[in-house]
């Protein structure tokens, strides 16, 4: 395959993990684009985990990227990076002459971000930005082993929990709010992206029943849109590769839920 990659950082002088990666492929045949956004608990992970996602959709006609974030920061920071960094994509799209028909795609910390990218209005979570920017939402979203809220819940691990008062940079007795301020729940409206909800059977940390609670909440608004599928046999953040049979359905299914084509054997849709 022939294509153009890009790495674009945001500052000059150079912020290291303010940086995303762009693949043009040399023949664009499709008008969705996708944006990725890593996981690893909001202080680890790559943006170079979805080269090889990447790799396959230019193959399909695709233009893909993907980001990095601050991982020393706190979640404001991070927000603010992968903002940026998707709006930079987006005036490369409008560049292209291409539409700005945007699917963002994350898995556990990435679906955190990339719920909190696609729902909350620019400047909701407490990040800077700079005040010229023009919002362009999101058309759809898709989300892999998703917290649906930052509020404690019943049973939740202890290491969640820490990396979750890690990266909010307080405790949730000192300030609910900073936690509430980050929770994708306090985020539903009408006029959402289209979300797809990709449940591991196996998933450990997140469970799908809040997902599913949050599901209907979304879906009480006329016009929004939600589907829901697990995925037998797989285990928290099974979106890192496409090699077992049941990552190569959910890729697929990503990339129909993107074009706005049918899922099979969905466990919810409204």
């Amino acid at each position: 395959m022939v294509y153009q990659f890009q790495s674009f950082y945001l500052d000059r002088p150079i912020v290291k993990e303010r940086i995303y990666d762009l693949f043009i492929p040399d023949e664009i045949t499709q008008d969705t684009a996708f944006f990725f956004i890593h996981g690893g608990g909001w202080r680890a992970g790559s943006r170079v985990g979805y080269h090889n996602y990447m790799e396959e959709l230019g193959k399909r006609g695709y233009i893909t990227a993907t980001t990095d974030y601050r991982m020393s920061g706190l979640i404001g920071d991070q927000i603010k990076d992968i903002r940026e960094a998707y709006m930079h994509f987006v005036n490369e799209l409008r560049r292209l002459n291409r539409p700005l028909r945007i699917s963002v795609h994350g898995n556990s910390a990435g679906a955190h971000l990339s719920s909190l990218l696609s729902f909350a209005l620019p400047g909701q979570c407490g990040e800077d930005l700079p005040a010229d920017m023009e919002w362009i939402q999101p058309e759809s979203v898709t989300l892999q082993a998703t917290p649906s809220t930052f509020e404690p819940w019943e049973e939740i691990f202890p290491h969640v929990w820490t990396a979750m008062e890690s990266i909010v940079g307080t405790s949730y007795e000192k300030d609910p709010e900073a936690f509430r301020k980050v929770s994708l729940n306090q985020y539903v409206r009408a006029g959402l992206p289209r979300v797809f909800y990709q449940e591991a059977e196996c998933e450990h940390m997140f469970p799908a029943s809040m997902n599913l609670a949050l599901a209907e909440k979304i879906t009480a608004y006329p016009g929004n849109h939600v589907t829901m599928k697990s995925y037998a046999n797989m285990e928290h953040g099974f979106m890192y590769s496409f090699d077992r049979p049941h990552q190569r359905e959910a890729f697929e299914d990503m990339v129909l839920f993107a074009d706005g084509k049918a899922i099979e054997n969905f466990d919810y849709q409204v």
